[in-house]
């Protein structure tokens, strides 16, 4: 029965030192994955680096230099949301102040590189709340903050803008509306004005045709009229038989006669 005990005992007294020699072996090759990171960090292949530092927190998740690191080479990918997000997982794992002055530092400057400047003053307090000495993280609080008062205003300059547009386009319209509505007025009288000037038109040629219409009536100089030609012709009648009786008796004497006109 004692020998069992010993055994068992033995047993798990390797099983635990294996364990131990194994986490143990993980955490070195994680620090190995770091330091490769971080050279390739520093030739600027962070991609590379991004693997690297992923590689190490496999093996050690709670290694808190790779997750920090890791959050710092997808930053410099421009990946800014994903920097973010990894350096708030990093904030909430480094207990000392320190780390975490860094980490809402680099917190800043990914939301600065989104024009994101409200939060990026934020990080930068938050930064220093845990490293009130750090003059960089300062300076880029004053930088963030100065930052998010020009945006403001020019925030407020472009609705500003967009408002006397507005009521530019309105007022404009409105001109166009009344000058419409003038032209249209002006119009009307003109065409009043013509329906006049064509009505006053259509009684002068009424008058001048009614004018002629009364000369065509009247006898023209030297022009008679039909009753005028009736006598006329009546009294040529009795004249010529007045002619032809004297003819008739000249021709009986055997003289020759003239012809008169008669008229």
């Amino acid at each position: 029965m004692k020998k069992q005990v010993i055994i068992l005992f033995l047993c798990f007294s390797t099983l635990v030192f294996s364990q131990q020699k194994n986490q143990k072996e993980l955490e070195r090759e994680a620090r190995e994955d770091v330091r490769e990171g971080n050279k390739l960090y520093n030739q600027l292949k962070f991609k590379e680096a991004e693997i690297a530092y992923k590689k190490g927190l496999s093996k050690n998740p709670n290694y808190p230099t790779a997750s920090y690191n890791l959050g710092n080479s997808i930053y410099q990918q421009d990946r800014n949301k994903e920097a973010v997000s990894q350096f708030e997982l990093v904030e909430k794992t480094f207990k000392e102040k320190q780390s975490k002055a860094e980490a809402y530092h680099n917190m800043g400057n990914s939301f600065m590189k989104d024009k994101q400047y409200e939060k990026a003053v934020e990080a930068f307090k938050n930064s220093m709340r845990n490293n009130s000495k750090d003059e960089e993280t300062r300076y880029n609080l004053a930088m963030a903050q100065e930052l998010l008062k020009k945006q403001q205003q020019d925030n407020k300059d472009n609705k500003d803008d967009k408002k006397d547009n507005k009521d530019g386009k309105d007022k404009d319209q409105k001109d166009k509306d009344g000058g419409d509505k003038e032209k249209k007025e002006d119009q009307n009288k003109d065409k009043g004005k013509d329906k006049e000037d064509e009505k006053g038109d259509q009684k002068k040629d009424q008058d001048k045709k009614d004018e002629e219409n009364k000369k065509d009536q009247q006898p023209k100089p030297n022009q008679l009229s039909p009753e005028q030609i009736k006598q006329l012709l009546e009294a040529m009648n009795n004249e010529e038989n007045k002619t032809q009786k004297k003819l008739n008796a000249e021709k009986a004497k055997g003289k020759k006669i003239k012809q008169e006109k008669d008229w």
